[in-house]
């Protein structure tokens, strides 16, 4: 039995493409969620600037962690999260749960979806789109 007749490239398209929109949709609530939980006055302590900027840069991060765990590139991943931290080591000092929590929560929700899929697209029986 060969299944349902789907071709396995549209199949890993689209398992790539779900995991671009899930972990895009839903970092955001996954980070939001920890950091409450590690913090129950957390809401209260974030100013929506930082909140409305963490969520852009979040999203980037997102988008930029997946693509390099797709394409197997982990050791960029390392030189991102250190270019990151020496970039924000001042915002760091003022609020370090905000940031570096943050920080951690995001890059380690991308890299688990971008594992996911990369273990879906290999199940398929094809090699990685990427």
């Amino acid at each position: 039995m060969t299944g349902i007749g789907i071709a396995p490239a549209v199949t890993d398209a689209a398992i790539i493409v779900a995991a671009y929109l899930g972990v895009v949709v839903t970092s955001g609530s996954v980070v939001t969620r920890t950091l409450s939980w590690a913090d129950s006055e957390y809401a209260d302590t974030v100013t929506d600037t930082d909140r409305d900027i963490g969520v852009v840069v979040g999203k980037t991060e997102n988008v930029l962690l997946l693509t390099l765990v797709l394409v197997g590139a982990y050791t960029a991943i390392a030189v991102i999260f250190a270019a990151k931290s020496i970039v924000r080591s001042d915002d760091m000092k003022n609020n370090s749960l905000f940031y570096l929590a943050g920080t951690l929560v995001n890059v380690t929700y991308s890299v688990m979806v971008g594992i996911v899929a990369r273990i879906l697209v290999g199940a398929s029986g094809t090699t990685p789109v990427f």
